[in-house]
């Protein structure tokens, strides 16, 4: 073999060793690109993996009313759990849950998920929630309940209802009720009176013919009968 041959043969099989190498950092189980986590509140302890966990507070960081808690829970085992509670450690808040339907307990089927937080899914209603809204842009350490698992904590993002947040948040206050004597005769009196006056005088017009006397129908068919006879 040729001198030259011999040097274009050692290119190629170091070529080959070089994507070699490159391929095995992106294969495997412990892959560089599968230890990339996403940038949200996760954990997993057992059977029980939770992901996006976050406190959503009102719009107003001053605003009074309640805030919410925003998570998805993954059951991984074979047998479903209950989300027993969810406690605010350090703080003495309570938190409110309730199922998407029905009452009682938060079910986590087995081998299955459940969203807690947006419209039609599970509820966590933190029910002061100025305790929380003072951590608005850090963290709050929160703790879930399973009937199987225990305690699973983590540190949830403290946010407002706004942008993203706001269909996942918690309702605003409602607004007082008007007290007695208020705006609410003012709207029955102007539409009751106006339309029956103006009925009224439309009503004699086609009967009159030109004058809009109440008794001209009555002569005019005098007048009539008169004639005929």
């Amino acid at each position: 073999m040729s001198r030259s041959l011999r040097r274009g043969a050692l290119a190629a099989t170091a070529v080959v060793f070089s994507i070699a190498s490159l391929a095995a950092c992106g294969a495997g189980n412990n892959a560089e690109t599968l230890q990339v986590k996403p940038d949200n509140a996760a954990t997993a302890v057992d059977t029980i993996e939770i992901q996006n966990a976050t406190v959503i507070t009102q719009p107003k960081v001053d605003a009074e009313g309640p805030a919410a808690v925003s998570v998805t829970v993954f059951n991984n085992g074979t047998k479903q759990q209950t989300l027993d509670a969810i406690t605010l450690p350090g703080s003495n808040t309570a938190v409110k849950l309730s199922p998407a339907q029905g009452s009682g307990p938060i079910t986590v089927p087995a081998l299955g998920s459940v969203i807690i937080g947006g419209a039609g899914n599970a509820s966590a209603v933190i029910e002061n929630g100025q305790e929380v809204a003072k951590n608005t842009g850090g963290v709050q350490e929160v703790a879930f309940r399973f009937s199987e698992t225990g305690d699973v904590k983590l540190q949830a993002f403290v946010v407002p209802a706004t942008s993203f947040f706001a269909s996942y948040g918690p309702s605003s206050l409602p607004k007082p009720p008007a007290q007695e004597g208020e705006p609410s005769g003012a709207p029955t009196t102007t539409p009751s009176g106006t339309p029956s006056q103006t009925a009224t005088g439309h009503a004699g017009t086609p009967g009159n013919g030109e004058s809009g006397e109440p008794g001209t129908p009555s002569d005019s068919s005098s007048a009539s009968h008169d004639a005929g006879h």
